[in-house]
């Protein structure tokens, strides 16, 4: 026991010799040995000596070799510009997402980014795709309660892309991941059946297409319920409204085709105006189909053939709201969207972020535009 404590108590003296401010420099050489000292003597060697400090009456210029950088002005954003928007110009910190979430050492599923953008060819369709955290979230912390999945099943002409996304109940706990459940659950049963799919969307079997996405639909929100019940939670917490778009990868089909319940939106922008696809919502859809039961929120259904030029928009409550409610973002995105090329990823997440006072909710949204 001695013997230990004497090499330890021997181990702590040199560790303590070794930090002491007032030890001396135990090399062989009397010169100092500073960093600065090393680094004088190696500039020395390689490039001979070092020239005088200069005073300041003599100074480099700004820009020149060893003096003060040249000041830089900058003469625009260095990150994509929404443009005014109806708010105003963007603060500066408009596109920066602030405060992480807190995180679960034992629930890694739980963490998501601040933003998901995507975008694909869609046959004779540009597709574009985001989800972006609100700016009260990012302020508070809170996680992303919208949830984005974007996925091809097949390929060539019996391929169909899927966009699925969902908003959770805002303020509950755990929104984020019913949002995520509810959008993973749809997708597998389209992914199962995408074949019988693309079919009805090709031979125009609109009646099979409605009530087969009615019930895929509603078990998905009966699953939701379900798992409430399995931890302890009212259904009304651990809910999610989603909406899908269903996109043939053959360029010769344009038919589009939109499903889903809840808060959310669907517009259609045609020759530099835009058209609400859902301009009143009905009250709750008291309908069973087979043995399942009604969902709380009425059932959406949209299928159209699109023209060229058209752009459609599919989103959530986030962005369908001030769509809806402030004229001012509708022309705004109008006029950004009507030029002759699609917006890029980054373009398109900045004019779905562009600032509207008073809705600061998660934007999630995907939008088509036709060749």
């Amino acid at each position: 026991m001695s013997q230990q404590g004497e090499r330890r108590g021997h181990e702590d003296d040199w560790w303590g010799e070794l930090y002491r401010r007032d030890t001396d420099d135990v090399g062989p050489a009397p010169a100092a040995d500073s960093v600065d000292d090393r680094f004088d003597s190696a500039s020395r060697t390689v490039a001979g000596p070092r020239p005088p400090t200069p005073s300041p009456a003599s100074s480099p210029a700004p820009g020149a070799p060893w003096g003060p950088p040249t000041p830089h002005h900058p003469t625009g954003p260095s990150r994509p510009d929404p443009g005014p928007g109806p708010a105003g110009p963007p603060p500066a910190d408009a596109f920066e997402p602030g405060v992480l979430p807190c995180a679960d050492a034992y629930e890694w599923a739980d963490l998501g980014p601040d933003t998901v953008l995507d975008g694909a060819r869609c046959g004779a369709a540009t597709l574009r795709a985001v989800s972006s955290r609100g700016e009260s979230a990012r302020r508070r912390g809170e996680p992303r309660q919208d949830a984005l999945l974007t996925a091809r099943f097949g390929a060539g002409p019996g391929g169909l892309v899927l966009v699925a996304l969902a908003g959770g109940a805002p303020g509950a706990v755990g929104a984020h991941r019913a949002a995520r459940e509810v959008c993973e659950w749809i997708a597998g049963a389209v992914g199962r059946s995408h074949a019988r799919l693309v079919d009805d969307i090709r031979t125009g079997n609109r009646g099979a297409l409605k009530s087969g996405l009615h019930r895929l639909t509603d078990r998905a929100l009966g699953r939701l319920r379900a798992r409430a019940a399995e931890l302890g939670l009212d259904p009304a917490e651990y809910a999610a409204s989603p909406r899908c778009l269903l996109l043939p990868t053959d360029p010769e089909r344009r038919t589009r085709v939109v499903f889903g319940a809840g808060d959310g939106g669907l517009f259609r922008l045609r020759g530099g105006a835009w058209q609400d696809l859902e301009p009143a919502a009905p009250g709750p859809d008291a309908e069973a189909v087979g043995d399942v039961p009604a969902p709380a929120a009425p059932f959406r259904f949209h299928a159209s053939v699109a023209r060229p030029g058209d752009v459609l928009l599919m989103c959530g409550g986030g962005l369908a709201e001030p769509l809806r409610a402030r004229p001012a973002l509708a022309g705004h995105l109008a006029r950004r969207w009507t030029e002759a090329e699609p917006p890029g990823l980054a373009a398109f997440l900045a004019d779905t972020r562009t600032r509207v006072e008073g809705y600061a909710d998660d934007r999630t949204a995907a939008a088509v535009w036709e060749a």
